[in-house]
Parts: C-alpha cells; sequence; structure tokens
C-alpha cells in the first residue's frame, strides 16, 4: 500500500510538472471571465488512502490474550460532483458530495493466548463504502496566466453504507457505526485549459468522532476505546 501511495505521489508531481509547463507556455489567455462567474459546477475523479486511528482500552492493558492491535490502510477510488459559489475577489465556498468505494480498512492483531485451530495473528478486515458530504471555504491566490493555486479548508458528513453496527454478534468482530464527522485541508492547482478548468488537488482528512460502537462481549472489541478515521485524497477537478 505504501508503494502504491509513493506511486500517486509521483504521478501527481509530473502531472503537476506536465500541466505547469503547458500553463506557462501558453501566450493566449484561456476563460478569463471565470472568476467573474457567480457560481460554477465539476466532477470529481480520485483516489484515496485510508487508515483507521485506534486508541486502547483499559481491557487491553489488563489481559494478555491480546498483545498488538495494530490498523492497517487501504487504497478507494473517489467519484463525486461539485459546486463552487463566488465569495469575493479571492475566496469562494464549495459543496463536493462524492460516493467513496473500495478498499478495506483493518486491525492486525497478535494474540498472546489462542485457541484450538486459531493462527496468533488474525487481521480484522473492515470494508467500507461512503456517501461523503464536504464543505469547504477556497482561497484561492492571484491568477497567473493561466494557473492559480489554492487552499481548502471546511468539515465532511459521512454516512457508511456497509457499517456493521446493526449486525449479530460474534467473538471476532469489531463494530463501526454508520456516521462519521471530521475536518479537512488541502491545496490545489487551477489549469485553465480553452473549454476546460483541471484542478488536481490533495487534502488530509480527519476524522473526530468516535466510530467505534464498544460491546464488552466482543473479544477484538473490548481492547479498544475509540476508533477514528484517517484518510489522504488525491482528486482531479474538471470545471466548467
Amino acid at each position: 500500500m505504501h508503494y502504491l501511495l509513493r506511486k500517486q505521489i509521483v504521478l501527481l508531481v509530473w502531472g503537476l510538472l506536465g500541466l505547469a509547463q503547458y500553463g506557462f507556455a501558453q501566450k493566449q489567455l484561456h476563460r478569463i471571465n471565470r472568476e467573474d462567474q457567480l457560481y460554477y459546477f465539476g466532477i470529481t475523479l480520485g483516489y484515496n488512502s485510508s487508515y483507521l486511528q485506534v486508541n486502547k482500552s483499559k481491557q487491553f492493558t489488563q489481559t494478555d490474550s491480546i498483545l498488538v492491535a495494530e490498523p492497517g490502510s487501504s487504497g478507494g477510488i473517489n467519484m463525486g460532483l461539485m459546486a463552487t459559489g463566488r465569495l469575493g475577489e479571492h475566496f469562494q465556498i464549495r459543496a463536493n458530495p462524492q460516493l467513496i468505494i473500495g478498499g478495506a480498512r483493518s486491525i492486525r492483531y497478535q494474540l498472546g493466548s489462542t485457541r484450538l485451530g486459531e493462527g496468533s495473528t488474525q487481521i480484522q478486515s473492515l470494508p467500507s463504502t461512503l456517501v461523503s458530504f464536504p464543505f469547504h471555504l477556497k482561497f484561492s491566490s492571484d491568477r497567473i496566466g493561466n494557473f492559480r493555486t489554492y487552499l481548502i479548508g471546511g468539515v465532511r458528513y459521512d454516512i457508511d453504507l456497509s457499517s456493521n453496527s446493526t449486525a449479530r454478534n460474534a467473538d471476532d468482530l469489531i463494530k463501526l457505526k454508520r456516521n462519521d464527522f471530521g475536518l479537512e485541508a488541502g491545496i490545489g492547482f487551477n489549469f485553465y485549459l480553452p473549454f476546460v478548468t483541471v484542478s488536481p488537488e490533495i487534502k488530509i482528512s480527519y476524522g473526530l468522532s468516535n466510530m467505534h460502537q464498544t460491546d464488552a462481549a466482543l473479544k477484538y472489541s473490548n481492547v479498544l476505546e475509540k476508533i477514528q478515521s484517517r484518510m489522504i485524497v488525491f482528486s482531479l477537478h474538471l470545471e466548467d
């Protein structure tokens, strides 16, 4: 997964360099009235790397049945729509609802004691399919030719369509709640082409909610107190 993440970063950098070279090389300005529009729309395609931040409970230190509980990362794809409204010369507001598909966040357990036929290492996979509703405040720099930089910051609300919060109890189950809330921040680049604005972007998503639905009867759940979401997202926005 770390190899895939590095590959995505390298591809993003090369793509930005290519677009920047094109943008600065063009003497003709494209879409010069774009900043005067009160609102505009677009679509989003992206790749994300997500993992779970876990905090151990008192039960973890009081028992030797589980020695290690370590989260793992996963990759997925993003598809969404975007609407941006103009507030001023440099400020805009943006809504970017998305469907986040694929990937299965996981937690690896190292067991101190095992049952007959049970391995000492267990990986609990937690698949997710999210409907995400991010809302951002966007600050844009001055335009230089066909290029400009922007910063975003805001909040997001997620609904996990794959949530197992209502599943029947099983000894190896970890239940995650259906809803999540968090903060987001990122940086992006506008490249003005003749018929479209291409905007590659990277952002960090930091979950604030405790997604863990605790249950003292569940072996792999009772050693955890808090589970929060973390995500790095590489997006490509195509705006009208």
